[in-house]
């Protein structure tokens, strides 16, 4: 093979916008990327997204002789990157609370056909993240709770989906995001566990994936001291990703970066040299998601460290071999668009979103004649969410549904607006609060307290993560709802009115 052709499949990066960009073509022709990665911005319609996963195809197999992997983040929940016409699936914590493993395994294996139809051939799930650390920035709901158990099972189930639904799949985020107090899109977590702990906790669910055969594991942007000495993170380090990963575990299908311009590798080592170390380190396909020009600018580097003997040839060699096994695999009848967003699909999206929605603490709860509804609009909490959603407002959507008044309150509401929320308040027969990540914005905690001493029933909602009801007054009725999308807040009208009981068990404890 021509070795610029074998350097390019090494690398996937990405584009802005709904069409390919004259940079990525031409970064494509010259350098021979051989994978792309896909992003909310590159999608409007699942039309369009099938006329650009096929002009991609066409482009990078002409130019290389292989046809790309086409990957993205569509977890469900707070990580999905399809467009509304395609069926979006509740969180990871929202199916564990839903309390039965077939549910995701289902989701997998829609998501999978949907996908496919669309032209998008690698989903970069399941995660295998313990949150064991409910001040966890990034992962929270993304998981499938606190116990390695419970995440295997569930974790398993989706992979089991998605390889039946006919795509490619990436258990991650290895050795395990769960424990981690920052967010690696933006600084550099540390874990500091010794390895039996990380045996026990981090490492069971992948262990179980590997044994299982799962086709392709995600690494993590993180410090771990136990495994690795040297202050490198898991993605960089040898020790992890071949002695540990490889050698120890037995994992033989494909090791794949997460992104490597993420704050965690940018700032503190430089994405190309990063790079580099990462596939010296053993990672098979590395992502440089936002810049084509950067992607070319680590092939570059790739081959300059092979000329010079920093890279392994019969290693480098074999890598290539086991992207392109990947790539031979995925054949099959691809499913119609039709099937994209089908009633059938979307039905089985909201059951699971009914079942998950969970009654963390009674009390008693009316709404009364004339209720209040408050809470924030959709924001971006952190990077790996979807975007801002200025137009889906819990408050609104729930006064649509039920009546009364609603308030569209700030992320993080002052003591200024508490009070003016207040005076508001004390004509109304009840208060339901929505929080969305509330532990890092306490004004939401502080509306609540404030709430609840006013007299009138509270409710309040949680909806993203549950830790968020932790620490409530007694006389507040507290819910779990686990997303914040339209389908979510349809089914919490009806639960709210009395019409659907919650029937959702917590996957953590709070």
């Amino acid at each position: 093979m021509d070795r610029r052709i074998a350097l390019g499949q090494h690398l996937a990066t990405g584009f802005a916008g709904p069409e390919m960009t004259e940079e990525l073509i031409q970064n494509i022709c010259t350098h021979k990327i051989g994978n792309i990665i896909l992003f909310e911005y590159n999608m409007t319609d699942k039309e369009q997204l099938k006329r650009l996963c096929d002009d991609l195809t066409a482009l990078i197999l002409r130019e290389t002789g292989y046809p790309p992997l086409i990957s993205l983040d569509q977890e469900g929940g707070v990580v999905s990157r399809l467009q509304e016409d395609a069926t979006i699936f509740p969180s990871a914590m929202a199916i564990a609370a839903g309390g039965n493993p077939e549910a995701a395994r289902t989701a997998g294996r829609i998501t999978a056909e949907e996908l496919r139809a669309m032209g998008v051939n690698f989903d970069l799930a399941p995660v295998m993240d313990v949150n064991s650390n409910p001040l966890n920035p990034v992962i929270g709901v993304r998981s499938y709770g606190d116990e390695p158990d419970r995440v295997t099972q569930f974790a398993l189930a989706m992979a089991q989906g998605l390889t039946e639904g006919g795509v490619l799949c990436s258990a991650k985020h290895f050795p395990g995001h769960g424990d981690t107090a920052v967010d690696s899109h933006i600084g550099l977590p540390r874990v500091d566990k010794t390895l039996d702990a990380l045996l026990a906790c981090e490492l069971k669910p992948f262990q179980a994936a590997i044994d299982a055969g799962v086709p392709a594991i995600m690494t993590s942007h993180i410090l771990f001291p136990a495994l690795e000495p040297e202050p490198i993170p898991a993605t960089m380090s040898r020790r992890i990703m071949t002695d540990l990963l490889k050698t120890r575990m037995g994992f033989r299908g494909l090791v794949v970066s997460d992104c490597m311009m993420m704050g965690a590798i940018e700032q503190f080592y430089g994405t190309v040299a990063g790079s580099v170390a990462a596939v010296a380190a053993g990672v098979d396909l590395v992502y440089i998601s936002h810049s084509a020009a950067l992607a070319a600018q680590a092939i570059d580097a790739l081959g300059s460290a092979l000329e010079a003997g920093k890279l392994d040839e019969a290693e480098f060699d074999a890598s290539t071999a086991r992207l392109l096994a990947a790539k031979a695999k995925l054949t099959g009848p691809v499913p119609t668009l039709d099937t994209v967003g089908s009633p059938a699909h979307r039905a089985l999206s909201a059951q699971m979103t009914e079942t998950a929605i969970t009654l963390v603490q009674d009390a008693s709860f009316a709404l009364g004649a004339s209720p209040l509804f408050v809470g924030p609009h959709r924001f971006r909490p952190t990077l790996v969410s979807g975007p801002e959603d200025l137009t889906l407002s819990f408050a609104d959507a729930m006064r649509s549904l039920l009546g009364g008044q609603a308030i569209l309150s700030t992320p993080n509401p002052t003591e200024e607006e508490i009070a003016a929320i207040l005076a508001q308040a004390k004509a109304c027969t009840s208060i339901v609060i929505g929080t969305y990540q509330a532990r890092q914005r306490p004004g939401q905690l502080a509306l609540v307290r404030a709430a609840a001493a006013l007299g009138v029933p509270v409710c309040v909602v949680a909806l993203r993560d549950p830790y968020d009801l932790a620490v409530l007054p007694g006389q507040v009725r507290a819910i779990a709802a686990y997303d914040y999308d339209a389908r979510t807040l349809s089914v919490l009208g009806e639960v709210l009115a009395g019409r659907i009981q919650p029937s959702g068990r917590l996957p953590v404890r709070l």
